[in-house]
């Protein structure tokens, strides 16, 4: 059936190909037109899989074909199950579904049987509308959270408590990472892909090794580096004010007054 030929990626081997082959072709016996596409995610799906990988593939089928399936686990295969409705939902930050939507980030559509609407879909997942940015940086405090605890940090830093200082530090990565992301209109990636995608697909202003250093620094509670991330984030904040037409992350960032006088 020509609809069902896959846009395999160059870099999966035979018996990867055979795997995703076997599985459109069962899936589109079990739901005919029910089936509605393949999408390849996990390290196998960004090239950066080990000996270990499976195949992570999301099924997409009509609501009415996807009612009563759910994910099958094997020791080579994922094989999750997402109705039409809910991958075209595009879930908002802090809610159940903002978790799974990095999922579909350069992640290979192996077969789309809806006119591209699915490839749209899935890459829909995994940015953020200039609306939903500021919802992160601002509605749910993650520019604000950030700046607390790098400036808890400081404060231990200040008086002597190196421990709680490393642990604020430490803390204020997972809010850094969100504000970052966010300012790029992205969503932030699974830990385990933050140094593939950082290099593979650069954010304009954050260069992959320094970022990535920057981190790694900030996990050891070094206040250079806590001070560092702040001479970052303030200007990236206002080039998104100016973007945007407001000044709602600059005033964020003002209205902490005389204290960012710690991190001078």
């Amino acid at each position: 059936m020509p609809d069902l030929v896959l846009d395999l990626p160059a870099w999966l081997d035979a018996d990867q190909r055979a795997v995703l082959t076997a599985l459109a072709a069962r899936n589109h016996e079990a739901h005919g037109d029910g089936l509605l596409g393949l999408v390849l995610s996990g390290s196998a799906g960004r090239a950066y899989a080990t000996a270990r990988s499976d195949l992570d593939v999301v099924v997409v089928l009509t609501d009415e074909a996807a009612a009563g399936r759910s994910t099958v686990h094997s020791p080579d295969l994922d094989e999750a199950v997402d109705a039409w409705s809910e991958l075209c939902d595009v879930p908002a930050f802090g809610t159940e579904g903002w978790w799974f939507r990095w999922t579909y980030a350069w992640a290979p559509v192996l077969l789309d049987r809806t006119g591209g609407e699915l490839t749209r879909a899935v890459h829909r997942q995994a940015v953020l509308t200039p609306e939903e940015a500021d919802a992160v940086l601002l509605d749910h405090d993650r520019l604000d959270g950030w700046l607390n605890f790098v400036y808890r940090a400081l404060k231990n830093d200040r008086d002597g408590r190196a421990l709680e200082a490393r642990l604020d530090a430490a803390e204020s990565v997972a809010w850094l990472l969100d504000v970052v992301f966010a300012l790029a209109g992205r969503v932030r990636p699974y830990n385990k892909y933050l140094p593939w995608e950082l290099r593979e697909h650069p954010l304009d202003g954050w260069p992959a090794d320094p970022l990535l250093d920057l981190v790694g620094r900030l996990l050891d509670g070094d206040p250079a580096a806590v001070r560092e991330s702040f001479a970052l984030v303030r200007p990236a904040c206002a080039v998104h004010d100016e973007r945007r037409g407001h000044t709602r992350t600059t005033a964020t960032i003002d209205g902490w007054g005389p204290e960012l006088a710690l991190f001078g």
